[in-house]
This record gives C-alpha cells, structure tokens and sequence, in this order.
C-alpha cells in the first residue's frame, strides 16, 4: 500500500524538487490549493529549464499548416486563443495574483498550443481562460464561448457524443484521500458499507466509486474545495478523484492523505467543439511536442516537482475510445 501525505512528499522529492510547489503554499483554502503569490510551476527542480524558458521555445507550426484547419484559422484571426479551464489548480493551472500569469501542466500545453497557432515570444499572454466546471466544459463549447477546453478533462465515450477530443496527453488515475489521522481506509478495497465518499458531481469519479466500491454511500459535492472540506469536517470518510489532482493538495494540506494506488486509468484530453477538424490539427501539435521532449520538460517542471521517480512516456495519441482517431503524424 502506498500512502502520499505533505510529509512523504517532502522526504521523497528533497526540499529542492518539492520548494516551488510548498513556496507556493504559505496561504491556503480548504482544499490545499496555493493563493500565494508565487507560483506552483515557476522553476522546475534541479536546474532544469525555466517554465517560461519552455513555454516561449515550442514549436511554431507553418502558415499552411494553420491555414488548412478551420479551427486553427479562427483563433489565429481571433489573436487570442479562448480556453475554457481553471486559475486555482496549483499543480495544473494556477494564477500567480500579484502577476496574473497562470502556470501549471495545463495550463502549459494550453500556452504551447497558443504559441504554435499564433507564434510571438509570450506564450501565456495569448491565452484567455474562462472557469470551467465538470458541469460547465461541455457547455462551453457547444455554445462557442471556448475554442478548446484543458481541465484534466477525462475522455470518455459519453462526452464524446457532445464534444471533440484531442489526445490523450496525460494519463492519471482515481485514488483515495482521508484524513491524516484515518487508519481504517487503506485504499478502494477498504469503501464498503457504511463508507461515506466525497465525488463531485458529473465527475469520471461517480462511475468509478460505483464500479469499484459499489457499497460505500457516495455523497456529490460541486466542487474540490468542497470534497476536500467534507474530509477535514468529518462530513464524509473519504474522497476519490484523479490522483494527479490529489497530489497537489497532499502537497500543502497536513490535514489528509492518500492511500492505496490509483484504481483506474484516466486519460485527459483537449476538449474541441464537436466535429470540428481541429483534432488532427491538435493531434499533430501533441505529436511535435512529445517528440522534441518538450511534454518531458513541461511535465518535470510542474507534476514532477511533486512526485519522485523519471518522467512517464506521454500516452499514444488517439489510442482512447471517445478520443480523435484522426492522424497525429506532424507534418515535416
């Protein structure tokens, strides 16, 4: 059994890989995440290149690229790339107050997709970000506020009737989170019965609890925050969600912890309004910025200043269901 709490975190990745992410930290809500004002993403451990360093020297794709997608040709007309997302994630979208600049996984992928449709020195200047919501994403797009949507958003074949999918880019899975001094929840295994588990609504986590602890009486919430704070309170004995969000909050609240290893697979996608042919546009993208390490370098300045151990393998493009199949080959 694996148990993450702030503590274990700190002895796993040293004071160095860990001191962004806990930097951030010295104000926090209920659910861990950082309103400092420095920034979860601001430098990467060990001396590896800074996060804008990485951001403004993405590739940049060719006129004729651009111009043979429809949908990457309105938001280069546009000059701002709308997205639909968060500022409060601090390990994948976080706004820095005092600069208004948002950093994190996310929000990286989104700059560097900005940076390759529309090019310039500032990627994270190009992009705007309207808060989404597991209740909201699909919403966004359909009604156009949005060009795309970059909000650990899990692909699934059901969402896949309303939107498009580009990816997978990142692959998490569902863990548990209790309080600090829980003993009982060792893991999945362990929400039987009488087990009260936080989901937010409308979330991958509602199927999940139910497949997996189809006993435990799930109790929905709107957002993280709320989750988290049923924990602290009481209110519930745990709580499931992608555990790539979890870390971050374990990282910066001493009051709970995660326990067993992720139970499912969830993989992320870049929402896209429904049939649009930015897919392969974006697909593309994905494929250019794994292949010249650029997704490594993002993922070790922002996941991997919270975790130990090597950076993963980014996910085969378009080997989800309920994701693009279109190619993602790049074009030379």
């Amino acid at each position: 059994m694996t148990t993450f709490s702030r503590r274990t975190l700190l002895s796993v990745t040293g004071a160095a890989g860990v001191a962004a992410v806990l930097a951030a930290c010295s104000d926090t809500g209920a659910d861990g995440k950082s309103v400092s004002e420095s920034s979860a993403s601001s430098s990467a451990s060990g001396g590896a290149e800074s996060y804008d360093t990485i951001i403004n020297s993405g590739p940049v794709a060719s006129d004729d690229e651009v111009s043979a997608s429809t949908w990457a040709s309105a938001v280069k007309k546009a000059g701002t790339f709308k997205i639909g997302g968060t500022k409060t994630n601090q390990v994948f979208s976080l706004e820095d107050p005092t600069t208004g600049k948002v950093t994190g996984f996310d929000a990286a992928i989104s700059q560097l997709l900005a940076r390759y449709i529309l090019g310039g020195d500032d990627a994270s200047s190009l992009v705007e970000i309207t808060q989404a919501t597991s209740d909201t994403r699909e919403t966004l797009l359909e009604n156009g506020s949005v060009e795309a949507v970059f909000a650990t958003y899990t692909i699934t074949p059901e969402r896949a009737e309303k939107i498009t999918f580009a990816g997978p880019y990142y692959e998490s899975g569902q863990t548990v989170l209790v309080k600090a001094d829980n003993d009982k929840i060792t893991g999945v295994t362990s929400l039987t019965s009488g087990v009260k588990v936080a989901v937010q609504a409308n979330s991958t986590s509602v199927q999940a609890v139910t497949e997996h602890a189809p006993d435990a009486e799930q109790v929905q919430f709107e957002t993280d925050s709320d989750c988290v704070a049923a924990v602290e309170a009481g209110q519930v004995d745990a709580y499931v969600l992608d555990e790539a969000v979890l870390l971050a909050t374990v990282a910066s609240n001493d009051n709970v912890k995660l326990v067993g290893e992720p139970f499912t697979t969830e993989p992320y996608g870049i929402g896209l309004p429904k049939d649009s042919d930015g897919q392969a546009f974006v697909n593309a993208f994905l494929a250019k910025i794994d292949e010249d390490g650029t997704w490594t370098k993002v993922w070790e300045n922002t996941i991997g200043s919270i975790t130990h151990g090597t950076a993963p393998e980014p996910p085969v493009i378009g080997s989800v269901e309920g994701a693009a199949t279109a190619s993602a080959t790049p074009t030379a």
